[in-house]
């Protein structure tokens, strides 16, 4: 589950807090660093002055003791109780000190140029130290200051910063939410137009020229799904319409012969010829839903191919050999020209071939001849099936692979597979990646159905 919520407006307010935390906070970081920098700088700075002004106090006078007798001088120097100094011997015992804190006098080691540290515990302390001669003996200066104070302040200042980035990050969540829900303002409007979108208003389009360019890019993609979706939907009611068109004329024979058999006595023979008249009607209804099935199952998305490499010509002449008999009932005369290779499922490949060819028997003028040929094409081979006839009128041509289409109904034949022929030529070689065509002129017709070199789809045989 997920930690965001669902709503994009506030993921959108939280987003713009939390980046609005990220910038103040690395502000606040970078003021709190300048300025504890800046800090230390002029404590140690101080401290360095202290040291210079003792090493001159040194040398104005006489001894130690003679310093000792004088504590305005350097009691003025130091001139508040957060500062602390020692003038040690060799032996690191305290000639003069003042150390309102009562620290421990530190152990520091020898440095004849100044250095620096500092101490932690309960009372830190920043020091700074060298070692001078005064007279014939070595003597240790050390300068230091208490940090308490300036802890303090450091403290206090980073609450502000932390109050500070706590009331930016409510007023920028708070601005966030109210910019991002004036933002999605067009979202929701165009969810509200599309929402009023539904099967009986498909031809409803979201607008095309969105005055947001992501919007715009999404309406328009949008409208190419709602305009395949209407096609779609058209087609599928046609489809609904002429299924039911084609399985009413055979069911409407069944039952008019049948009834008017039925209405007098009849012979044996009459009564033999009402069954094989119903057979065929039988055998026709048989052959359209077996054709509708196979289409069902080549339009599933999981649907496979059991590609492999077919000589054209080797399958083209036992197709031919097939229709041999029909060919020479009308004078027909089958002309094989493929000679080319091709990957694909061999059954797939020999129905949809079947199909075309039986198509350019029924249609084709007596006493010519149907030629069956290949050729390279844009990366593939395209196949060519080409029969003598009558033209076919231009607004047919684009429907002609639509299921039941028929460009004259009533040729409709008993033994052809209910407008559905075709359609299952388109559907294979969508199969294989491929594509179906065709072109009628007053030489006649062609159907032509291209192949890729190799498929993509390799898997189990489509039964």
């Amino acid at each position: 589950m997920s930690i965001w919520p669902r709503a994009l407006s506030l993921r959108l307010a939280l987003l713009f807090a939390l980046v609005s935390i990220l910038v103040l906070g690395s502000i606040g970081l970078y003021l709190y660093q300048s300025l504890y920098r800046e800090i230390a700088w002029r404590d140690d700075q101080a401290l360095l002055g202290r040291l210079d002004r003792m090493h001159a106090l040194l040398d104005d006078s006489a001894s130690i003791a003679a310093l000792r007798e004088r504590p305005q001088l350097y009691g003025n120097m130091l001139g508040n109780r957060q500062s602390l100094l020692w003038i040690l011997d060799i032996q690191g015992k305290a000639l003069i000190e003042i150390n309102p804190a009562n620290l421990a006098i530190p152990r520091l080691p020898p440095a004849e140029a100044i250095r620096f540290t500092q101490l932690s515990g309960k009372t830190p302390a920043r020091l700074a130290w060298v070692q001078v001669r005064q007279g014939e003996r070595s003597v240790t200066l050390v300068a230091g200051k208490l940090l308490a104070e300036r802890n303090q302040m450091l403290a206090a200042y980073r609450l502000k910063l932390g109050m500070a980035l706590a009331v930016g990050a409510l007023l920028a969540f708070a601005l966030g939410g109210l910019v991002s829900q004036r933002g999605l303002r067009p979202v929701r409007h165009l969810a509200d137009r599309a929402a009023r979108i539904d099967a009986q208003h498909l031809h409803l389009r979201l607008e095309d020229h969105h005055p947001v360019s992501e919007l715009q890019a999404l309406s328009q993609a949008l409208n190419q799904m709602l305009a395949r979706l209407e096609d779609g939907f058209a087609q599928l009611s046609r489809f609904s319409e002429d299924l039911a068109h084609e399985m009413r004329t055979p069911l409407s024979n069944l039952m008019g012969q049948t009834q008017q058999t039925l209405s007098h006595p009849r012979t044996r023979d009459e009564y033999e010829s009402l069954l094989v008249s119903n057979l065929e009607e039988y055998e026709r209804l048989s052959r359209m839903i077996d054709s509708m099935l196979f289409l069902a199952r080549t339009e599933q998305p999981r649907a496979s191919i059991h590609a492999e490499a077919l000589a054209l010509g080797e399958l083209v002449e036992q197709l031919s050999e097939y229709f041999e008999g029909m060919a020479e009932d009308r004078g027909l005369q089958l002309i094989n020209q493929a000679r080319h290779e091709v990957c694909a499922d061999r059954d797939l490949l020999r129905r949809a071939l079947a199909n075309l060819i039986a198509n350019a028997l029924r249609y084709a003028e007596a006493d010519s001849s149907i030629l069956i040929s290949s050729h390279e094409r844009n990366g593939g081979i395209e196949i060519r099936v080409h029969n003598r006839g009558p033209a076919i009128a231009a607004e047919h041509l684009p429907r002609l692979f639509e299921r039941f289409y028929r460009c004259d109904p009533a040729r409709a034949e008993s033994d052809d597979c209910g407008g559905l022929g075709l359609a299952i030529v388109r559907s294979i070689m969508l199969l294989h990646g491929g594509h179906a065509e065709v072109s009628s002129d007053d030489s006649g017709t062609c159907f032509m159905i291209w192949l890729p070199y190799r498929q993509t789809s390799v898997s189990s045989i489509l039964k």
